[in-house]
């Protein structure tokens, strides 16, 4: 069935056309990914099938019998001041909320039977009888329950405030949710258990995301929003959803070049017979000019692909061999243990890559390496002429306020690249800034017009433009498209100064890092607070090395006692008869299922009943729940009874 249908829609900022007669349609049950370059107009194709803005031209036809409504989760959430999670959660029954309380206010003021029934079937229709239960249900599904429940949500982590806001919006059970760079400020465990939350969850998904692993685990359909058109790329004959994309992209690029160079070819051929002498162009054919006419007007309406990134980075001066060498370290704040004896060398050149939970302490290990903390305990011995250049995952050292050119290179047109006392390059601000795919009009622009993938973009460009032999990346993947991720994956690989990678994109770490220090405290897997260990290679290489550490650790298998020469040759009826306590148990089950079918439906009987919720409409919300919670003991009894009579059988 289709659930949702965008047909023709255009949708323009000033003189960009981000849409140009873009159509989709969704199918019930479709997971799709949108991606697409920085800028093109992701975030906001996914507001308008939300219906939360308008394209300025085309229809967005939403089916009828679509089932439960919409549910958007922007990239950055916003949450009501002083709000708890509970009520921010809340926020998603809200309609349900309203109904029933609006039920439970004309039923104690007597209101006709009429407007109570149609009130009574509006708060079914909604699921409004269970609102707290539902509300209660999806804390527990995303970790949110206990104390947290009641914890302010501005005072949260951004990975539990983007847990909030999908809680919000998986509390309506929507028949389409949409969500906007869902894995931004998640650690990997998250994302995994995010991963697998969605596959399991019926219903339509069009999700934004550059998270290839992610892409490819959870996608059913790629969506590409390229030059305001949109293009579907299947999964194809087994293959990951991803590669698959790649492999039609490509075809279709080349496709695309062959059939422009044509059209330029015959453009050209045209202009110059145009362009004879007087003599031609008095016998010239009509239908021949008019043909030109159209060429050129498909030129000038051609969109070109958007050229690549073109990234370099200033190495500086060599260091010396070694970056740092840490010898048992620890490091305590108060009672709380940071680091706890963990001993690793870091060399010129090499690719670190930290892996660990927010707030675990990856952000102090790595000021502890480079000197901007001292160890509580331990030897840091630390290289000589390092100059470290950061990259920060929340922006900071971006002002909104400042132009695209003063942020790159304050106070001059000009940027020099290259060793201090070496052979260095200048290079026009104009010029830098088109390598990083902005046009010169937008030069003079401030920051704050910028997307978020913009902006991580022009902080690339501002590091890179930095002379440093040590790089600092904090989540550098956050909002930046999949074709700049893979130029920047080639630019660290081929750096030759040392890298420390924060990242919680799995494939970009494998692509980077020739080593990982990852945190293993988690008592799960034999860990305690602040243990550190080093691997050699990327994320695969440590998660098979943690599952091997939680084998290790998990207690090993009770020993079975030696069988009895008797219980040895006993016949296989004999090892699976029921137990005389069994045995009762399984002849009381029919009579212990009929009591409980018999008052589901005296309960049903009595909440069909307007009547009832005028005489006792606070004793409503009781019964309900006890409905419910026989449909859950009956499935218990009917599981229990099968297993039972199979092993009497």
């Amino acid at each position: 069935m289709t659930l949702l249908t965008l047909a023709d829609a255009h949708l323009a900022y000033g003189h960009r056309a981000l849409l140009d007669g873009a159509s989709l349609a969704l199918q019930a049950g479709e997971r799709v990914a949108l991606i697409g370059r920085n800028g093109e107009g992701k975030s906001s194709l996914l507001k308008i099938l939300a219906g939360l803005e308008q394209p300025d031209d085309g229809t967005l036809q939403i089916a009828a019998d679509a089932g439960p409504g919409r549910a958007y989760v922007a990239q950055e959430p916003v949450f009501a001041p002083g709000q708890s999670v509970f009520d921010a959660v809340a926020e998603g029954v809200a309609e349900a909320r309203a109904l029933r309380e609006r039920f439970e206010a004309q039923s104690a003021a007597h209101a006709g039977a009429d407007e109570l029934d149609r009130l009574h079937t509006l708060v079914d229709a909604r699921q409004g009888w269970q609102w707290e239960q539902r509300v209660a249900e999806t804390l527990h599904r995303l970790g949110l329950e206990g104390p947290l429940a009641e914890a302010k949500v501005q005072t949260l982590s951004g990975g539990l405030k983007k847990r909030v806001a999908l809680a919000r919006a998986l509390v309506a059970v929507p028949g389409l949710l949409l969500l906007d760079e869902p894995t931004n400020h998640l650690d990997i465990d998250a994302i995994e258990w995010l991963q697998e939350l969605l596959v399991r969850r019926a219903g339509a998904l069009v999700f934004v995301s550059h998270d290839r692993a992610f892409v490819d685990a959870v996608a059913t359909r790629i969506v590409e929003l390229d030059r305001g058109r949109l293009r579907s790329y299947p999964a194809r004959d087994g293959q990951p959803v991803f590669a698959a994309y790649e492999a039609a992209k490509a075809r279709e690029l080349e496709a695309e070049a062959l059939a422009d160079a044509r059209a330029d070819k015959l453009l050209a051929q045209e202009e110059v017979w145009i362009r004879k002498g007087v003599e031609a162009r008095r016998t010239r054919s009509v239908g021949r000019v008019a043909r030109l006419e159209r060429l050129r007007a498909q030129r000038t309406a051609r969109r070109e692909q958007l050229g690549r990134v073109r990234l370099s980075v200033d190495a500086g001066l060599p260091p010396g061999r070694i970056v740092a060498e840490l010898d048992d370290v620890s490091l305590r704040f108060g009672d709380r243990v940071i680091v706890d004896h963990f001993t690793a060398t870091v060399l010129r050149g090499d690719k670190v890559g930290l892996i660990g939970p927010n707030g675990a302490g990856k952000t102090s290990l790595l000021r502890l390496i480079l000197g901007e903390l001292e160890p509580t305990s331990g030897r840091v011995r630390r290289g000589t002429r390092l100059q470290v250049a950061y990259f920060d995952q929340m922006r900071a050292a971006l002002d909104l306020e400042a132009t695209l050119a003063d942020t790159i290179s304050p106070g001059s047109e000009w940027i020099e690249l290259g060793p201090e006392g070496g052979k260095r390059s200048r290079n026009h601000v104009m010029s830098y800034l088109g390598d990083f795919l902005f046009a010169p009009e937008r030069a003079n622009a401030p920051v704050r017009t910028l997307s978020g993938g913009e902006r991580n973009r022009l902080l690339l460009a501002r590091l890179f433009a930095l002379p440093a032999n040590v790089l600092v990346l904090d989540e550098p993947t956050n909002d930046l498209d999949i074709d700049t991720l893979e130029l920047l994956e080639e630019l660290l690989a081929d750096y030759d100064g040392t890298v420390f990678l924060v990242s919680h994109d799995r494939r970009f770490l494998d692509n980077v890092v020739t080593s990982t220090i990852a945190w293993e405290g988690d008592p799960a897997f034999g860990g305690r607070a602040g243990l550190w260990r080093e691997y050699e290679g990327g994320y695969e290489v440590w998660k098979e090395q943690r599952e091997r550490a939680r084998v290790a650790a998990a207690p090993p298998p009770a020993a079975k006692p030696a069988p009895s020469p008797a219980a040895a040759t006993a016949s296989p009826a004999a090892r699976t008869k029921l137990s005389y306590k069994e045995q009762r148990e399984l002849e009381a089950l029919p009579a212990r299922i009929e009591a409980l079918e018999a008052e589901q439906k005296a309960l049903a009987d009595q909440l069909a009943d307007p009547a009832f919720y005028a005489r006792e409409a606070q004793r409503a919300g009781e019964l309900s729940r006890r409905h419910g919670e026989i449909e859950e003991e009956l499935m218990a009894c009917l599981e229990r009874w099968e297993a039972l009579g199979a092993r009497a059988r």
